[in-house]
């Protein structure tokens, strides 16, 4: 009787170890499939940043030296001072 209880024993800690190893390679799973999906997530964000603000960004900064060399002109032949617009 005593022998059958250590087995039973032993066989619910078997379980409860591999249901604990299953749980635990549940998790490294999840997580690692996580950290693939965010690096994907953040390779489309920085790509789409290169491709569509990166040259808004160039192309409002010429437009703004641009006016301000009109600007410089304009005060250099005598035109009274306009305010930038904004």
């Amino acid at each position: 009787m005593l022998r059958a209880q250590l087995l039973t024993s032993k066989a619910k800690i078997s379980n409860v170890l591999y249901r604990g190893k299953q749980v635990a390679s549940d998790a490294a799973y999840v997580t690692k499939r996580l950290l693939k999906s965010t690096g994907n997530a953040a390779w489309i964000a920085g790509t789409t940043f290169l491709i569509l603000v990166v040259p808004l960004i160039i192309q409002m900064d010429r437009e703004q030296q641009m006016n301000e060399l009109e600007l410089q002109q304009a005060s250099l032949l005598g035109a009274p001072p306009v305010s930038p617009s904004k």
